[in-house]
């Protein structure tokens, strides 16, 4: 059985998983358009991960110091309504949307990916890298996904979370 991502004490206290968008819930890369609009690409398993969170009533949201229209579509299709764009002072956001929700700090989780979240990773009980994120976070976060960026890391996060890799570890293959 493979490991969990997060350990299972910590993971169950989760109730808001926060997340970066560029390089977490995508690859990094920017593609643009002829027309000059940016265009994104976002995993299907990261966002069923992100549902079944919701159903289990621990509610996600995005701190990105980025401003993209299809990062605000993407949120709407998942029911992600705590969303925050433009945000260069990711730590100031991470602690004023704790305050407002009366968490506390082993309460939350942020996945991120590079030295602009370090502020964000520091505010929280719970700090996550994703695999291919930058030696620095890699080396200040408690956790790190087995998945890069993009490539299905959030549903990662959101299966410890959930406990679901514990759960299939103990069934037998059909």
């Amino acid at each position: 059985m493979i490991p969990p991502v997060i350990h299972e004490d910590a993971a169950r206290g989760i109730r808001l998983l926060l997340l970066d968008v560029d390089g977490v819930l995508t690859d990094g890369r920017l593609y643009y358009g002829n027309g000059g609009e940016e265009i994104k690409a976002f995993h299907v398993r990261d966002g069923l991960g992100i549902t079944l969170l919701h159903r289990a009533g621990v509610e996600t949201g995005i701190v990105s110091g980025r401003a993209d229209a299809c990062v605000r579509r993407r949120a709407e299709e998942l029911g992600i309504s705590l969303v925050v764009l433009g945000e260069q002072r990711k730590g100031i956001a991470v602690k004023r949307i704790m305050a407002e929700r009366g968490l506390p700090r082993e309460a939350v989780a942020f996945l991120g990916d590079d030295v602009n979240d370090l502020p964000a990773l520091s505010e929280v009980g719970v700090p996550i890298a994703v695999a291919d994120a930058h030696p620095d976070v890699m080396s200040f976060a408690r956790y790190t996904t087995r998945a890069a960026g993009g490539c299905g890391a959030v549903r990662e996060v959101a299966d410890a979370i959930l406990g679901v890799g514990q759960a299939l570890g103990e069934e037998e293959a059909p």
